[in-house]
């Protein structure tokens, strides 16, 4: 209950309540999307929804030490650069450190580009600045639970690598032309799975539309 306190507070704070609440009270979609086109409301996704978009606060400010009070303490947290998870290439990271982030200027190999197979060797800010926090997603336009809203020619395996996963897909479809950086579709995509009756990350990810 604390937790769900805290990140309602968080949520107040970066000005993220209306967007939650516009996704717990049935997901209308922007830009003439049908209705259907994601999961429906469900009472039971208010929680992993608050979850998502507390880690989607500590993201955009940068906040590893508060991102780490999400992170799996077993498991720890998985990036994947693109939609295919390959738990032998992509990093996983503990708790404590996903924490040192900001101090930790060691390079990793957080896995390989989708088509080229080039290794992504990157510190931890600079990862997170080319793959995670690219885009505003706290402002997505679009919100999917346990639902993909778009793929690309990457393979879509997350229910497949976690079996007892729920997921939000936080994405910006086609957008600006004239922007070399949001002229594509983008998603972030948050993994998360129950450990002591809570909702702990264990995947963050990044897909987009490809070449």
């Amino acid at each position: 209950m604390l937790r769900i306190i805290t990140v309602l507070i968080a949520l107040v704070v970066g000005g993220l309540l209306s967007s939650a609440l516009f996704a717990l009270t049935g997901f209308s979609l922007l830009g003439g999307l049908p209705d259907d086109s994601l999961s429906a409301s469900d009472p039971d996704n208010s929680e992993l929804i608050q979850f998502a978009y507390g880690v989607l606060d500590c993201i955009s400010n940068n906040d590893y030490q508060a991102l780490s009070s999400f992170v799996h303490p077993e498991f720890g947290v998985v990036f994947s650069p693109c939609a295919t998870i390959t738990l032998t290439t992509n990093r996983r990271f503990t708790v404590e450190q996903v924490a040192a982030f900001s101090e930790d200027n060691d390079f990793y190999v957080w896995g390989v580009r989708d088509g080229s197979g080039e290794p992504i060797e990157r510190t931890p800010a600079e990862y997170f600045e080319e793959f995670v926090n690219f885009r505003d997603f706290s402002s997505a336009p679009i919100v999917g639970v346990n639902y993909i809203v778009r793929s690309g020619n990457a393979l879509e395996n997350i229910t497949d690598v976690f079996s007892d996963v729920q997921f939000v897909d936080f994405h910006y479809p086609n957008g600006d032309k004239n922007s070399v950086s949001e002229q594509k579709w983008a998603t972030l995509r948050l993994g998360f799975e129950e450990h002591n009756d809570i909702m702990w990350l264990t995947v963050v990810l990044r897909s987009v539309w490809t070449e």
